[in-house]
């Protein structure tokens, strides 16, 4: 997993995109992250009071694995970017036509 910074993470996730166009899928994660590595924290280690915690987005197509960490203050400006890049990327959500019900009714 590589850890990118925010404008490179959208520029690697461009590329995704442009690889599993054709054929292939592009999985997406978003969870909350506090900034630790390990899953529980030792007694000894004192508490954080009032963590600042980020959002930790994750992306993998086949085998490339790609992820970022964005801070608080930079949420509304990555969002923006994020969504303009998924407005333009996603072209396989497309409607499906239904069969009329006459068709359906004499087959």
């Amino acid at each position: 997993m590589v850890l990118l910074s925010n404008d490179e993470f959208l520029a690697e996730l461009t590329k995704l995109f442009q690889k599993a166009r054709p054929a292939g899928s592009v999985t997406m994660t978003m969870k909350r992250y506090d900034g630790r590595n390990k899953p529980n924290p030792r007694d000894g280690t004192p508490a954080v009071k009032d963590p600042e915690y980020k959002c930790l987005i994750r992306a993998q197509s086949r085998s490339k694995k790609i992820s970022t960490v964005i801070e608080q203050r930079d949420v509304e400006q990555f969002s923006t970017a994020y969504s303009n890049l998924l407005k333009t990327s996603i072209n396989g959500l497309k409607r499906l036509k239904k069969q009329k019900k006459k068709a359906m009714a004499t087959q």
